[in-house]
């Protein structure tokens, strides 16, 4: 499970500068959307190792995705 957090932790930064460098907005939101996506992955993991026992503390970081996810999305928005 850890991997798969790795994973979806680094795909949000690369999918947002992949996304800077689009010209047109739709592939710029594409790849933002992407981005939020993979940012809900991680949330989903975090509640999931939670569940599991494998991490108790998960309230921070929740917070945490929950402010990137509100950056994020006020990012989008400021593009349309």
């Amino acid at each position: 499970m850890v991997s798969q957090m790795r994973r979806a932790a680094v795909s949000i930064p690369a999918n947002i500068s992949e996304g800077f460098k689009k010209r047109g907005f739709k592939d710029k939101a594409n790849f933002y959307n992407i981005a939020q996506g993979s940012l809900e992955e991680l949330r989903y993991y975090l509640i999931l190792s939670k569940e599991l026992g494998f991490y108790e503390d998960t309230y921070e970081l929740c917070e945490l995705i929950d402010a990137i996810g509100k950056m994020l999305y006020r990012f989008i928005k400021s593009i349309q």
